[in-house]
């Protein structure tokens, strides 16, 4: 990839290495932070080199007669004005200059805008506008005409206020192991922003756990059920649980979009789910969901940056298989310390989902001792 931002730009923090010196890089970072049990072999999974984003945020810079996107300096000094991402996708990439523009020209879409989001799917894109001022009836028309240029979906956010055009959220199709499967994906909710990776995860998982017998699958922080649809064909059932409404709402739509019947979602946090197959308390959001009649023989968590807590560690521990993704080395080594007291690590796998960046999201899968 080249960019002319390289350097300056804080968001490529590996700039100054090529693709392969970046793998290498971060192959040896792995071996040397999970050195602490034997790993013969740390699968990779590389990227696109460019216009793999399919989701980006920028700040917006103003001066006197223009504006322009904007990112953090790599020396912290402030914003950095910039004119293209090569990082996002293509359909971003295009879009960005020609929407600038439309937003230059028209001072009720320009005046107090302070940050423009992208995300894109395979056919559409839906773009965000933040801003620090009401939105009114003004704003909406000048945005209809703006979303309509551009054949787009556009979302305006101001302080407890959305005001979309043409809709919240994209219609993505991944394809995993010959099959295609379909997601609508919200404005605001979180969806891994590497399509192409992101089908190999799957898929990766997929075919990691062929071979252990399997029953039924208990999955943690599911989303809007990016993993929970296509592994749910390769075992009885499936229980997926999430706290956000707006996500538990995405996969159950999702799930009927697939016809993927054996599922079913709950929002409860890992907390809450630990206590009710514990016994310890009963949730109303559990009323229509028999808890045990399940025959859990995988978990599949897929965290956020600060891992799993301590309570959440000891249950994932009662299960025979583990899948887990994560997306913090740091979180990662220190849960599986504790994990390999139990469970061994079979597979170990780096998805490069943020090429010139030092983020590394990784896969383990663990077997009972």
């Amino acid at each position: 990839m080249i960019c002319e931002y390289f350097g300056k730009c804080g968001s490529c923090t590996l700039y100054n290495l090529n693709y392969e010196e970046q793998k290498r890089f971060k192959i040896d970072y792995i071996k040397e932070t999970f050195n602490f049990f034997e790993m013969e072999k740390f699968e990779w999974f590389s990227s696109a080199k460019e216009h793999y984003r399919s989701r980006a945020e920028f700040m917006v810079y103003h001066n006197e007669k223009n504006i322009s996107y904007a990112m953090h300096s790599l020396d912290k000094s402030g914003k950095l004005p910039i004119a293209n991402c090569p990082k996002t996708d293509k359909k971003i990439s295009d879009l960005m200059p020609k929407l600038l523009t439309c937003i230059e020209k028209n001072d009720i879409l320009r005046k107090n805008l302070f940050g423009i989001e992208f995300l894109s799917s395979t056919d559409e894109i839906l773009v965000t506008l933040l801003y620090h001022k009401k939105l009114d009836n003004l704003w909406e028309s000048a945005a209809a005409k703006c979303a309509q240029t551009f054949d787009i979906k556009l979302i305006g956010r101001s302080k407890n206020v959305k005001v979309h055009v043409g809709g919240d959220f994209v219609k993505e199709r991944l394809h995993v192991r010959g099959k295609e499967y379909f997601y609508n994906i919200y404005e605001g909710s979180f969806s891994q922003p590497n399509r192409s990776v992101n089908e190999r995860m799957i898929e990766w998982i997929s075919l990691g756990i062929l071979d252990a017998p399997r029953a039924d699958l208990l999955e943690l922080y599911c989303g809007h059920g990016n993993f929970t649809i296509p592994l749910s064909s390769l075992f009885r059932n499936a229980l997926a649980t999430e706290i956000s409404k707006t996500s538990i709402s995405a996969a159950k739509q999702n799930a009927k979009l697939n016809d993927a019947q054996n599922i079913e979602f709950a929002r409860l946090s890992a907390e809450e789910l630990t206590e009710a197959l514990e016994g310890k308390r009963e949730f109303k959001r559990l009323k229509n969901i028999e808890l045990f009649s399940y025959d859990f023989t995988h978990i599949l968590i897929d965290p956020p940056r600060a891992g799993l807590d301590v309570a959440s560690r000891e249950f994932v521990k009662k299960f025979k298989n583990i899948i887990y993704i994560s997306c913090n080395p740091e979180t990662l080594k220190r849960d599986l310390i504790e994990l390999t007291k139990t469970h061994k690590v079979t597979r170990f796998a780096l998805f490069d989902q943020f090429p010139y960046t030092r983020h590394i999201e990784s896969g383990v899968i663990l077997k009972e001792l």
